[in-house]
């Protein structure tokens, strides 16, 4: 079986972990017995936020065309569009001249069985409209169904695209009812995964929180901050490793300082991802409260060294994961109050190791990359057979 990757979102010269999670997926699916090829869509152009740094377009500019990453052959097709804004959902229509073309270049020396695009837009929208003939298989990690849906001519897109679809890939059970109401005609629940940690887990010196993601206001870093201002006197050497960066960074140090927090927390800004990985791990506890989550991978990476693990109720993913086992606790969204309860008691060494434990094993009964690629080649094989 050959498979033909399509995505917006993958590791690359300018941020080697933006789409981290979609490139082990490949991985995983040609350990699994797919021949598996990536063609990634790459905008050489600086977010609007780092306009003016020079800085910012060198790394861009200097994507190179083809690359092997782990064994895997990827091809970056560069293509311009308006910024993201209000412009996004037409971002297929921009891609798909150029996409025509590599595609065709693709096929006479990999004549592929199906494409997987990962997201609506823009990947899947710009494959249908190249007009290429292979079945077409889509994976929603919630972008679509959060966001993309709500700017002009998003839902019609969107719902193109998931009509299209032989069959759409979703990451968790609430996104999977999304998309089927977005005209989905046949859909399946594939969760990524992580690499077990088989190693027992030592605590840190000083009790530590950590959250690693972008630093946007949905993630809710502040909330955490927050929750640690209501236990400092209950926990006092308490510290915050903030891993990630982005629009929000300056407002969050500004609110540690508010709170007289600015010497326990710490923010590393972006890393690589085995070093936010090491990092992320030593710690007492994984926070992320998150909405709009139809997943995160950072739970269950973080689960996987015995972390017990903070997300918000009613979020899909956290939902997900929380339905399969106690390695995951859930807080109300937005109420430091219960959040400083709920990490409180998980500091309790004995209840905090026992929970951990339990999110170790739930990562090994479920959410492993081996069953990912699993449940991903068994997907492909229904599309081929639809």
């Amino acid at each position: 079986m050959r498979v033909l990757v399509v995505a917006e979102f993958y590791p690359r010269v300018a941020d080697p972990t933006l789409g981290i999670w979609a490139h082990r997926q490949a991985l995983a699916a040609r350990d699994q017995g797919a021949d598996v090829r990536v063609l990634v869509l790459h905008r050489p152009i600086a977010p609007a936020s780092r306009f003016r740094d020079a800085g910012a377009w060198k790394p861009l500019l200097q994507q190179p065309k083809h690359e092997t990453r782990d064994g895997l052959d990827v091809r970056y097709l560069k293509f311009l569009s308006p910024p993201r804004g209000r412009s996004y959902a037409q971002w297929g229509a921009w891609a798909a001249p150029g996409l025509a073309l590599e595609l065709r270049r693709i096929r006479r020396e990999f004549p592929y069985d199906l494409v997987h695009a990962h997201y609506a837009i823009p990947a899947a929208d710009a494959v249908l409209r190249a007009r290429d003939r292979a079945p077409l298989v889509v994976s929603e990690h919630g972008g679509d169904v959060f966001h993309t849906v709500r700017l002009p001519a998003g839902r019609a897109r969107v719902t193109n695209a998931f009509r299209n679809a032989r069959i759409v890939l979703a990451n968790s059970i609430g996104i999977e009812r999304a998309v089927r109401d977005l005209g989905a005609r046949r859909t399946k629940v594939v969760h990524l995964g992580s690499d077990l940690v088989p190693i027992e887990r030592r605590p840190p010196q000083r009790p530590t929180l950590v959250t690693v993601g972008q630093l946007i206001a949905r993630k809710r870093q502040a909330d955490v901050m927050r929750a640690m201002w209501i236990l400092r006197d209950r926990r006092p050497d308490l510290r915050y490793r903030v891993i990630g960066d982005g629009p929000e960074r300056d407002s969050l140090a500004a609110l540690a300082r508010q709170l007289d927090l600015a010497e326990r927390v710490e923010f590393t800004g972006q890393l690589a991802h085995e070093e936010a990985l090491r990092r992320g791990r030593d710690a007492s506890v994984f926070v992320m409260p998150s909405t709009d989550e139809a997943f995160g991978v950072a739970y269950v990476e973080a689960m996987a060294a015995g972390l017990p693990a903070i997300g918000a109720r009613g979020e899909p993913g956290p939902e997900d994961i929380a339905r399969l086992g106690h390695g995951m606790r859930l807080v109300p969204p937005a109420d430091p109050e219960a959040l400083a309860d709920e990490i409180d008691s998980l500091l309790d060494p004995d209840w905090g190791g026992r929970i951990g434990s339990a999110a170790q094993a739930m990562v090994a009964a479920h959410f492993t990359w081996a069953a990912c690629g699993a449940a991903t080649v068994r997907a492909y094989e229904e599309a081929l057979t639809a």
